[in-house]
């Protein structure tokens, strides 16, 4: 019998840095010193980008007084003659001692001053940490600062921004820390760069304390994909197309079959078929695994179940059927893969051991 769509159970994310951790006095090899972070604002900004990334800063030295940051809010353009603006000074001879500088934009500037792009390309050079809030990425990618870097990229502007910037790697995360880039795509992927960097900073119990303070549910990683609209993801608005990958979405644990799918959809398999070929190139039970298989990537990587049962809780049969998929998919089991990420990862969750067998 036909089983109709219903929300996939998952699991709490809930890392162990956010578990009621109590910061002390110590926070471990990370040195307490004054860092200048510069936000540099063009007009198109929103109030909500520079606020989300302030307020990461501003309760970081609130919840320990010895984090000591000073920020500088700088002006890239002079607003039009009425219009509302952000507080802010502007650039001009204020960027020199900056330990780091954000670019903010919520709309892509036409264009960056000679002046103003002089001046960023030399504290580049001097090397200050430099980054893209935003649509705040496209004056560094004017200024070829991007060039060779990755660079996540809000999928609204996606294509145009690889169509005018091909030697940039623009991404589709949530951000990206690039050695000395560091890019976010917007909306509340700013909170989740900068609690990267606190992190980076001052250790994981910090960024912890941070998330807690701000009531968020998870930190979430850099490689994290945005949730991008589903025909966008798709490419393609056919609503055979979407109802059946919706319905995929929502049976996760226990899939479907092909037929089962196209009886939902109220197709033939055959035309199912037709239509996944004809927009996604795979068949639907392909795509299907693919969808579970990156399901079960989340969950390695985000939480501390065993790997046994986040195959379970995907739709595998099996541990061995599991890894067998995994590996083939991804180049690496689940255990390889989830020990590799965990050790490179600035939120390695200390209170999980690796994997070991």
């Amino acid at each position: 019998m036909l089983r109709h769509p219903r929300s996939v159970r998952l699991p709490s994310f809930c890392p162990s840095i956010l578990t009621g951790t109590r910061l002390t006095s110590g926070f471990g090899p990370y040195p307490m010193t004054t860092q200048r972070i510069g936000f540099l604002i063009w007009p198109s900004t929103k109030a909500l980008t520079l606020a989300l990334a302030e307020e990461v800063l501003r309760v970081a030295q609130k919840v320990h007084p010895e984090v000591a940051y000073e920020l500088a809010f700088l002006q890239a353009e002079a607003p039009s003659e009425g219009d509302w603006r952000l507080p802010g000074e502007p650039w001009t001879g204020r960027l020199e001692n900056c330990q780091k500088l954000f670019l903010l934009a919520d709309e892509p500037p036409l264009a960056v001053g000679a002046a103003l792009g002089a001046a960023l390309k030399q504290l580049v050079r001097s090397g200050c940490v430099v980054g893209g809030l935003s649509a705040g990425v496209y004056p560094l990618a004017q200024l070829g600062l991007l060039d060779g870097y990755r660079a996540a990229v809000h999928w609204r502007w996606q294509d145009d921004f690889a169509e005018r910037f091909p030697k940039v790697i623009a991404t589709s995360h949530l951000f990206d820390w690039d050695r000395d880039r560091l890019t976010a795509c917007g909306g509340m992927s700013v909170v989740d760069l900068l609690l990267a960097v606190l992190a980076r900073d001052h250790g994981a119990e910090l960024a912890g304390a941070v998330s807690e303070e701000l009531v968020v549910e998870r930190i979430r990683e850099g490689g994290e994909r945005q949730r991008i609209p589903l025909q966008n993801r798709l490419g393609s608005s056919h609503p055979k197309l979407t109802q059946a990958v919706l319905l995929m979405e929502a049976n996760i644990e226990e899939p479907l079959t092909t037929d089962e799918i196209a009886q939902h959809v109220c197709v033939s398999r055959r035309q199912l078929e037709r239509i996944f070929k004809q927009y996604l190139n795979r068949v639907p039970s392909q795509y299907y695994l693919e969808l579970r298989l990156n399901k079960a990537r989340q969950m390695l990587m985000q939480t501390s179940k065993s790997i046994i049962q986040i195959g379970l809780s995907c739709g595998f049969s099996s541990g061995p059927h599991f890894s067998s998929a995994y590996r083939n998919f991804f180049g690496a089991t689940p255990r390889e893969d989830r020990n590799q990420r965990r050790s490179s990862s600035p939120f390695e969750l200390s209170s999980v051991p690796a994997e070991r067998g």
